[in-house]
């Protein structure tokens, strides 16, 4: 695509970043040089650690100035050098005419005040209005990143709603000053799919309409092919190629470059297949069935001066699954639909209203709170947001040995060696051992978090979004790792995501979600390639197509709230299969 004039809005020279000094100065980026011209989306792509964050973030002064120093370059914009200001200066720019969306905005938002004040802060501050214009705009951003009920939704706390929730509020806040320039960092990564496209499509119309220049940090390149029209790719802190996202995707020069689009997962690669990927036959039945659930129900009832008087969200509506030793059950759907309320009811992470949990056997609804210790050597979790599940002031070696101390299995010696084991088995450094969570970059944070699960040996992982942070490459050696660990152990795993090209990729079944229930379910093969749930095409239409000379479909415009219970009967039971 052709630049829209030649002038370009945000000229970026020689930036070089540095954490730390002396001995331990590490260069974070180094001689990173680009253009951005008005109107256009510039992706910048590249490995978790590679410098593409960190480089955004020094535009808006949002590095720490005690552990960065940003020691060369400049970047103009409007005539000013915005690495120059002072923090008066650059707050006047800051969420008016730059606003930035974050990757993790669990950690981005206030966890002690109300959506609505985070919301209209930046409003009143920055452009003036009066209280009640704010928050009819804000309600209306709510509305426009597809958000039910924007007068509770402004009510609300950020705890209180789902992780891909949150981001859609980190989107609405970035959206509504009609910024400039928007720095979206990894923005539909804890989206599902539906919610992902209309997202790219919203943010396409705001480029359109107002002449919004997109600065794109991603590792999906879907979204890349989709939305880019120049993409820079980092290296090490390095700028190693430039250009169209024709020439990038067509023609790439660079071995890093073409191992990044080799690592692509792409929707329907593995459609011939009966089993995920080639290093995985069949599940392996170490012992039959491991997991079985009935019937588990689940409502959120809120209470104070603006509860609800419906009577509460249900989260799982007559719930029910199987899962076998060695077989992966992947759950999908929108965020809010009940996946991650499923997986933390199977390990009792919170209590059923009522139904069935049985892991081998036991029925851990009726286990004590002893009982259910014992039993989480069995199972265990990977969070969404690996930020927030790992203990701040403990370091990586400690977060990963602490389940095995608990567990009593190894100490001393032995543990050293099982934790640096643990963390070259899923692709980090031994001398990352000593660093803390904040010393890592977000696609590490997760690669921590599964070496932490893995530190018991057992038998079912419940993984929610365990790869919605890593790069490409990365996600792919960790996919790699999870299979051969299921093959070579007998792991089951309850897999929650919303990239559909993944789902394919690992799962030996698939189950749809829409508001609490289960509405379709089946091997594989039959719910990806002949979906009878409109739910389930809808989620398929809206995968984000790795090449930029396909587009994708327009969204079909269902309602599945609204179809009648019948015709959910209908559907589901064609693709339910009795397990042996």
């Amino acid at each position: 695509m052709t630049r829209p004039i030649q002038t370009p809005l945000l000229s970026v020279k020689d930036l070089t970043i540095a954490f730390g000094r002396g001995a331990r100065r590490n260069l974070a980026v180094q001689d990173l040089s680009y253009d951005l011209y008005p109107g256009e989306t510039l992706a910048i792509v590249g490995e978790s650690g590679s410098g593409k964050s960190v480089s955004s973030m020094a535009l808006l002064g949002l590095l720490p100035p005690r552990a960065a120093t940003i020691e060369d370059g400049s970047a103009m914009f409007d005539g000013r050098d915005l690495l120059h200001l002072t923090e008066g200066e650059i707050r006047g720019i800051r969420g008016d005419r730059i606003t930035m969306i974050f990757q993790e905005p669990m950690t981005s938002l206030t966890p002690v005040l109300r959506i609505g004040l985070q919301l209209t802060e930046a409003l009143v501050e920055h452009k003036g209005m009066s209280s009640a214009q704010a928050e009819a705009r804000a309600k209306e951003m709510l509305e426009l990143v597809g958000l039910d009920n924007p007068d509770r939704r402004l009510k609300q706390f950020p705890h209180e709603l789902s992780g891909g929730m949150r981001q859609r509020v980190m989107i609405a806040m970035a959206m509504a000053a009609d910024p400039a320039i928007l720095i979206a960092d990894e923005p539909t990564t804890a989206l599902d799919v539906t919610v992902q496209a209309q997202i790219l499509d919203l943010m396409r119309d705001l480029k359109t309409r107002f002449g919004t220049s997109i600065i794109l940090i991603t590792h999906d390149m879907g979204v890349v092919a989709e939305m880019a029209d120049r993409v820079v790719v980092m290296n090490r802190g390095r700028k190693i190629e430039e250009g169209t996202v024709a020439q990038i995707f067509a023609d790439p020069q660079e071995a890093y470059t073409k191992k990044l689009l080799d690592a692509v997962p792409r929707l329907g690669a593995f459609a011939a297949a009966a089993a995920p990927r080639s290093v995985v036959a069949d599940p392996v039945a170490v012992s039959g069935r491991l997991l079985h659930t009935q019937g588990m129900n689940k409502t959120f009832r809120e209470s104070g001066f603006f509860a609800s008087k419906s009577g509460g969200t249900a989260a799982m509506q007559d719930v029910g699954f199987d899962l076998d030793a060695g077989e992966t059950l992947a759950l999908v759907g929108e965020s809010g639909s009940g996946k991650s309320t499923t997986g933390r009811a199977v390990l009792r992470l919170l209590e059923l209203d009522s139904g069935v949990i049985e892991i081998d056997g036991t029925d851990m609804r009726k286990l004590s709170t002893g009982g259910v210790r014992k039993a989480r050597r069995q199972m265990q979790m990977i969070f969404q947001d690996p930020f927030a599940s790992l203990n701040p002031r403990i370091s990586a070696g400690r977060l990963v040995a602490e389940p095995m101390v608990i567990h009593g299995l190894c100490s001393g010696k032995e543990m050293e060696d099982r934790v640096e084991q643990l963390f070259l088995r899923v692709g980090l450094e031994a001398d990352h051992i000593r660093r803390y969570p904040h010393e890592f970059s977000g696609g590490q944070r997760q690669r921590l978090s599964i070496a932490r699960a893995l530190s018991v040996n057992p038998k079912l992982i419940v993984a929610d979004e365990p790869t919605s942070a890593l790069d490409v490459s990365v996600q792919a050696q960790v996919l790699e790792l999870m299979l051969e660990l299921q093959q070579s152990l007998g792991l089951a795993y309850l897999f929650i995501s919303h990239d559909m090209a993944v789902v394919e990729e690992v799962s030996h079944r698939v189950a749809v979600m829409r508001r609490g229930r289960i509405v379709e379910i089946g091997p594989r093969q039959a719910v990806l390639n002949d979906p009878r749930h409109p739910y389930t095409r809808a989620l398929l239409a809206a995968v984000p197509v790795p090449d930029p000379e396909r587009t994708r479909g327009a969204l079909p415009v269902i309602d599945a709230a609204n179809l009648p219970m019948g015709a959910l009967a209908e559907v589901a039971p064609q693709h339910m299969v009795a397990r042996p």
